[in-house]
């Protein structure tokens, strides 16, 4: 191989390298996050779920109990929802567990 055609192949290769690089970051930034928001219900709150301002879950009521009770205040419904987006994100079952509500202090 000449000088050159050394030259040239890692010219390329730089170019193909930092296109690469561009892409890659660009598709990194883009990535678009889940959402969450809570709501007011008629007895309480609840929460949402939304992934490109399309809504995956909305839970109105706590889960796992066994009567249909809202959650007494913005913030329990927050804290719930922040465990089921982690959940999501981590490729996991989105289900809360009982234990789990107890741990993130949620008046059952």
């Amino acid at each position: 191989m000449t000088t050159n055609s050394k030259q040239y192949f890692w010219n390329n290769i730089q170019k193909y390298w930092i296109i690469f690089a561009i892409l890659f970051f660009a598709s990194c930034a883009k990535k678009e996050s889940l959402t969450t928001a809570s709501f007011k219900t008629d007895s309480g709150w609840g929460y949402t779920i939304a992934y490109k301002e399309k809504v995956l879950i909305k839970q109105s009521i706590i889960p796992v109990i066994s009567n249909a009770k809202s959650f007494e205040t913005e913030d329990e419904a927050l804290k719930v929802a922040n465990l089921v987006k982690q959940k999501l994100q981590q490729n996991l079952s989105p289900t809360v567990t009982k234990n789990e509500l107890i741990l993130l202090k949620i008046k059952l």
